[in-house]
């Protein structure tokens, strides 16, 4: 695992500096416990899942605002080990989800500036549509991540573009303003929001602060009701889910 390190990656000043949270294993500090907990039903014509709202914390969350299992994940866009989280873990999770028993929230942690450009992207959107497209991020790791290795020059290049025009630049070098426009967020609609560089710089200083404040050293980390959760898979955080009641 690659420990949180500090990266120069300039966003709206010459320079500034961004937590760089990488993929990471962190210590227990426990869990809650409880009997199984009975499903609580969504409002008529709703499902819990399709509930999503933006926290005043700067994450988007699914499901129960009032669930007994508050869930909530750090992570980053380009952390393999996040990627293969929400590939075991979303569809399950949209389960415990639609009891209304559990809520769940990503959080952004910026790992780098390739990072900071999806998850701009993916908040391009509703709330409603960010954890579908974050998904589909991950779900594409790999081609992703090919395509920037095939055009590495090109997407360190635009990196250092002048920040009026840097993630616009990244987005276009790395393939992502067609990835995106293919699942609802158009060129026009992609290349307003990444220009919007007082919302990444917040963005980045809100995830810088975070992991200050909580001592999170890499990605996932995971949180139940306040406590840390060992382990960043699903096979880790469902027993964890399960203790909690979610059964």
């Amino acid at each position: 695992m690659i420990s949180i390190r500090q990266v120069s990656f300039a966003i709206v000043a010459a320079s500034s500096a961004l937590a760089l949270a990488a993929c990471g294993e962190k210590a227990e500090e426990g869990a809650p416990k409880g009997e199984p907990l009975a499903a609580i039903a969504a409002p008529a014509g709703t499902t819990w899942a399709e509930t999503a709202a933006e926290t005043p914390e700067g994450g988007f969350r699914i499901g129960n605002p009032e669930a007994p299992l508050k869930l909530v994940e750090y992570a980053s866009h380009t952390c393999s080990h996040c990627a293969e989280f929400s590939q075991k873990g979303s569809g399950p999770l949209d389960e415990y989800v639609n009891r209304g028993i559990v809520s769940y929230e990503i959080r952004n942690l910026i790992r780098d500036g390739l990072d900071l450009t999806i998850a701009m992207l993916a908040r391009c959107g509703t709330p409603e549509t960010f954890h579908p497209l974050a998904n589909q991020a991950w779900a594409n790791f790999t081609p992703i991540m090919d395509h920037v290795q095939a055009n590495a020059a090109a997407v360190q290049a635009a990196m250092q573009s002048p920040p009026a025009q840097r993630f616009q630049n990244i987005a276009e070098t790395a393939g992502l303003l067609d990835f995106f426009a293919a699942r609802g967020i158009s060129r026009d609609q992609a290349m307003a929001c990444l220009a919007d560089t007082a919302k990444a710089q917040t963005l980045a200083e809100a995830s810088q602060k975070q992991a200050d404040e909580l001592q999170i050293s890499g990605t996932p980390t995971f949180f139940l009701n306040g406590k840390l959760i060992e382990g960043t898979t699903w096979e880790a955080i469902q027993p964890a889910l399960q203790t909690a009641g979610a059964r």
